[in-house]
């Protein structure tokens, strides 16, 4: 049973930073891509973030510039760093896990992060 736990999450003002993580159960370097989706309340969950095994990144255009992913494989974590957040950043976010094969694909619970104007 692979597990993935997000962490970091919290209360922060506009203008602030956060760092989330997310801890695999699972050895990621074998991991196609990992990634950052997030889910505002009546909102679909979007992605936010993704890298590849290679390191190769990809942003939402909402993001690019702020946020930064990267990837410790020797500790089989993921991490999304926040900066100069907007309370329009406000959601849950999940972490995901997608290999291509054999084929799987796993999500964190989530972890809640709201910027106070």
């Amino acid at each position: 049973q692979v597990q993935l736990v997000e962490s970091g999450g919290g209360l922060v003002q506009a203008g602030g930073s956060l760092r989330l993580s997310c801890a695999a159960s699972l050895n990621i370097f074998s991991i196609n891509t990992m990634a950052w989706y997030r889910q505002a309340p009546g909102k679909q969950r979007e992605l936010v973030a993704v890298i590849t095994s290679g390191g190769s990144t990809n942003y939402a255009d909402s993001v690019t510039g702020r946020f930064t992913i990267s990837r410790d494989n020797a500790k089989n974590t993921v991490y999304l760093q926040m900066n100069s957040l907007k309370p329009e950043d406000t959601a849950v976010y999940y972490c995901n896990a997608n290999r291509w094969v054999p084929p799987m694909d796993y999500w964190g619970k989530g972890t809640l992060v709201t910027v106070s104007s």
